[in-house]
């Protein structure tokens, strides 16, 4: 590491050290820059190079990690969430939840109580499958070598949701996916929760295309951030659908296919089953 960079480097760590301990007072751009003595204009763009994120959008993650430490106490209301995190008022809390959560904070709180959600298992080429869904579309789609522990996992995403075993009409055109007619994905209705970021990756995995590959940088200019390629890695990997949001068509850049939340030797052979329907359809 060089000189200049090994001092931007603590720059930025001194930075990120600093909304840590006053993310409460909620800092602005002009007091972060002048804390490690560089303009507004120049810590923006160093920090979000370092960090992957503008140093607004890491402040949110502050803020809004620490308000859900305060939600999870079942005494405590929105309104002390807002006041113990340094916003404004609720209004303010609504706004980050939805902004960068994908949800209210009331729906954070309750867990997804009052959400409604069928389930059912499916054989597939690549071994059995949990599938859910709301009214609203699929939710929730993982390969389940176990069923229990499959399950357990799917309650830990909406732990306060009442749970039918039932295969829908939802269900039943997403799993679609796997007849090698089906070419427009696109159809299928998806209820998704997750950052505006991870959003944003999981709507551009949906257009890769069946036997195309893409990589963790390539991701990372498609959603306007080259630099994120590690926070790309982190969206993918947080997938809820598999799949059908095919973030197994992403690959290290040296070209090696690397791990897969549903194990390697499922990536592997999802890869060579696309690269048959292609060949088949020529």
């Amino acid at each position: 590491m060089n000189t200049q960079a090994n001092i931007n480097y603590y720059r930025i760590a001194e930075a990120i050290s600093y909304l840590k301990e006053n993310f409460k007072s909620q800092p602005d751009l002009d007091e972060l820059a002048e804390k490690v003595n560089l303009s507004p204009f120049h810590f923006q763009r160093l920090f979000s190079e370092w960090a992957g994120v503008s140093p607004k959008k890491f402040l949110q993650y502050l803020n809004l990690n620490y308000a859900k430490q305060v939600l999870k106490d079942q005494q405590s209301t929105l309104f002390d969430a807002a006041l113990q995190t340094g916003l404004s008022g609720t209004g303010r809390l609504h706004d980050l939840f939805v902004n960068v959560e994908g949800m209210t904070p009331g729906e954070f709180k309750n867990g997804g109580e009052n959400l409604r959600i069928n389930y059912s298992y499916a054989q597939t080429p690549f071994g059995q499958l949990l599938i859910a869904s709301t009214t609203k579309g699929i939710c929730y789609m993982a390969f389940a070598d176990n069923e229990a522990q499959a399950f357990d996992e799917l309650k830990k995403q909406f732990p306060l949701a009442s749970y039918q075993q039932k295969k829908d009409e939802i269900q039943e055109s997403a799993l679609q996916i796997f007849d090698q007619n089906w070419s427009e994905p696109s159809k299928i209705k998806l209820h998704l929760k997750g950052t505006p970021f991870q959003l944003k990756v999981w709507e551009t995995l949906l257009k890769v295309p069946l036997g195309q590959l893409t990589t963790y940088g390539n991701l990372a200019k498609a959603v306007g951030n080259p630099n994120a390629s590690r926070a790309v890695g982190s969206a993918v990997g947080d997938n809820p659908i598999a799949f059908l949001i095919p973030c197994h068509r992403v690959i290290q850049s040296s070209g090696h296919f690397g791990q897969y939340h549903w194990g390697q030797i499922r990536k592997n052979a999802m890869l060579g089953w696309e690269a048959a329907q292609i060949d088949s359809a020529i």
